[in-house]
């Protein structure tokens, strides 16, 4: 492919309307955005009005992460909406193609992550603050480095900054097959809290025990409520990474320990519970943002990301991949399928 001095247009995802997966468009005549400033600023400045940014990368997108809260965004439902047109994904790894005169960190041909893009990721080449952008090891691929922004972080961010997770505690992963389930799996594992984990299929199963559960359940079983109490020798567990709280929450609220507390990473939908649930055991219903983050949450989030990379036990697990040109399909899929079974990645 030739680079962006060769040439003044990529492929991209356009959002034009908001709407259903079709509003998704291929476009093969997006200019190819640069890390000056002047264009930076603009980026910026066109999604949510912050104030601009004095340094940035262009990065060659080999893969980016889908998650489900871009279906959400792309349909209109998400408090958070961007300027049209635009383009969706923030989850990238690729290769630096070329840096802002301000930036030091980087240089041309390194591998790296993203935690957010200003361009968008679902596109041949993506536009990041450099303080957004974070090396990408040696050990994992690039579909693996788009599977570690908002999974690993979230995670982190619901575990320990929101639910105040201690070792020794038990934690249960609703939803544990997942990008954001496994990334849970394995940080609450590697930081010494006994693992939990339910799934909807006897192979999501088996991925959440692979990547550090204790004790897998399979959801969909009428029973299963029933067989996570007499697991916990009906005393509970002490958090719940909820996925899906719209369906989740009112059993969850039984499922804890005192003082036990809900941490609400995913919702599709209103539920009714009743709030005397939460008296008897004082218990906390939290929810979890990452467009709520500080600088000083995500230093931190980023340290335990890099220290997992080095230590070993930071793996993704990549389920399936799908170029540019089914991006409308991977979004019917990620809130359609079946069963996760890892992170759903597009390959440009």
């Amino acid at each position: 492919m030739a680079t962006p001095a060769a040439r003044s247009a990529m492929r991209a995802v356009r959002v034009f309307e908001f709407g259903g997966p079709e509003v998704l468009q291929l476009r093969a005549d997006v200019p190819v955005p640069a890390p000056r400033d002047r264009e930076v600023r603009e980026l910026r400045a066109a999604p949510c009005g912050r104030q601009p940014v004095r340094t940035a990368v262009l990065i060659k997108v080999h893969a980016c992460g889908v998650n489900p809260v871009e279906t959400y965004i792309r349909s209109g439902s998400y408090a958070r909406k961007p300027a049209l047109p635009y383009t969706p994904g923030s989850d990238v790894a690729g290769v630096i193609e070329s840096v802002g005169e301000h930036v030091t960190a980087f240089k041309r041909g390194d591998r790296v992550f993203t935690t957010a893009t200003l361009s968008g990721g679902y596109a041949d080449y993506a536009i990041a603050e450099a303080s957004t952008v974070f090396p990408l090891s040696d050990k994992l691929n690039f579909s693996q480095g788009a599977a570690i922004a908002i999974p690993y972080f979230t995670a982190y961010r619901a575990l320990f900054l929101k639910g105040h997770a201690k070792a020794g505690e038990s934690v249960l992963i609703h939803g544990a097959s997942g990008g954001v389930g496994i990334a849970a799996c394995q940080i609450a594992r590697a930081y010494g809290l006994k693992v939990l984990g339910t799934a909807g299929t006897e192979e999501g199963m088996n991925v959440v025990l692979r990547n550090g559960a204790q004790q897998a359940f399979n959801h969909r079983e009428a029973n299963y409520v029933d067989k996570i109490k007499e697991y916990t020798e009906m005393q509970g567990v002490n958090i719940i990474i909820e996925m899906l709280s719209n369906v989740n929450l009112a059993a969850d609220l039984h499922l804890l320990a005192h003082a036990g507390r809900v941490m609400v990473v995913g919702c599709r939908g209103p539920i009714e519970i009743n709030p005397r649930d939460t008296m008897n055991k004082e218990s906390s219903i939290i929810g979890v943002s990452r467009f709520s983050e500080t600088e000083e949450e995500r230093r931190e989030c980023a340290r335990a990301v890099l220290d997992g990379m080095a230590s070993g036990w930071l793996s993704p697990v990549v389920g399936s991949e799908y170029p540019l040109e089914e991006v409308a399909k991977a979004h019917r899929d990620i809130i359609h399928s079946s069963g996760a079974r890892g992170k759903m990645v597009l390959l440009p």
